[in-house]
């Protein structure tokens, strides 16, 4: 039986391992600041911004926002260590629970072409390619 994990709203005490989890699992990129992107998280919708802790562990998180047309998830990540035991797909479902009860009519997200382990993840709960293209503009250049 796999350990009882506790999936709550991110906390500023946990600031420290999560960027280490996020670390771990390769979600860091040189571009982006994980200290400013937490900052930002919790100045808008922090309720969306969860973590799980088993024991005296961090193991994982999830960021979502909703915009008022859909929904978006960011930096859900499991500890290498804790994967397959159903905690990505509990973040996710939490995630899907708390929009869908604010009216968000559709969830998207975003994951690098190189990753066909989590593509495979997401198409298992029913995420679909949107055949889409995403492209972004730099709006602040974080030091």
């Amino acid at each position: 039986m796999p350990p009882a994990y506790d999936i709550r709203a991110y906390q500023p005490t946990d600031q420290t391992p999560l960027i280490a989890l996020w670390q771990q699992c390769g979600l860091l990129v040189p571009w982006n600041d994980p200290i400013k992107d937490i900052e930002r998280k919790l100045r808008v919708q922090p309720e969306l911004f969860l973590v799980v802790w088993s024991e005296q562990e961090l193991i994982g998180s999830v960021m979502a926002g909703y915009d008022g047309h859909r929904g978006w998830i960011n930096f859900l990540a499991v500890h290498p260590s804790h994967q397959l035991k159903g905690i990505g797909r509990a973040l996710v479902l939490r995630i899907e629970t708390l929009l869908g009860a604010m009216g968000c009519p559709k969830l998207n997200l975003q994951i690098r072409t190189s990753n066909s382990q989590v593509m495979k993840f997401y198409q298992a709960l029913g995420y679909g390619d949107d055949k889409v293209t995403s492209m972004g503009k730099r709006l602040i250049q974080d030091d």
